[in-house]
């Protein structure tokens, strides 16, 4: 019984998950996720922040005296969860999971680094309405590129 029980929660697993274009849009669409990172005891430590998703990577905006940053320096894996809705068959979700690396100057001025021209473009235009990102010394940019996905979208759940 315990065999049949598993393989149906694979089975509903694969049905609920997203496809590639479904992903895309969804991390496109949403506006915060939930970060987690570790201390070196190991105790865990979430906390909100925006993002940018290029279709192959997350890319975060980070305060570079945070917990977070300093503990990215430290250990830099990381597991970050964006996910929408209220009711259960609304319900969906993605956990990215890898190691961030940070990319650019810290702190972020502005100065020209053409590995941050894409993001930076996405994510004013998607927080701030404006063309160009607005630096104020105080953030650097993290990119994850994942090496774990898992995706939910309850949506897909017959009722």
């Amino acid at each position: 019984m315990a065999g049949t029980e598993r393989a149906d929660t694979q089975r509903r697993g694969r049905r609920i998950m997203m496809t590639r274009g479904e992903l895309d849009t969804f991390l496109t669409e949403q506006r915060t996720c939930r970060v987690a990172t570790v201390d070196g005891d190991g105790a865990p430590h979430v906390g909100a922040l925006w993002f940018a998703w290029d279709g192959a990577a997350l890319w975060l905006y980070s305060l570079i005296r945070s917990k977070r940053w300093a503990q990215l320096r430290a250990d830099p894996r990381i597991a970050v969860v964006v996910d929408d809705g209220h009711a259960y068959g609304e319900l969906r979700g993605a956990e990215l999971a890898g190691r961030a690396e940070p990319v650019g100057e810290a702190p972020r001025t502005g100065e020209p680094y053409a590995g941050l021209d894409a993001p930076e473009r996405m994510f004013a235009e998607k927080y701030f309405g404006m063309a160009e990102m607005p630096h104020d010394g105080r953030h650097a940019w993290l990119r994850l590129v994942p090496e774990t996905v898992v995706s939910w979208d309850f949506r897909k759940i017959p009722q």
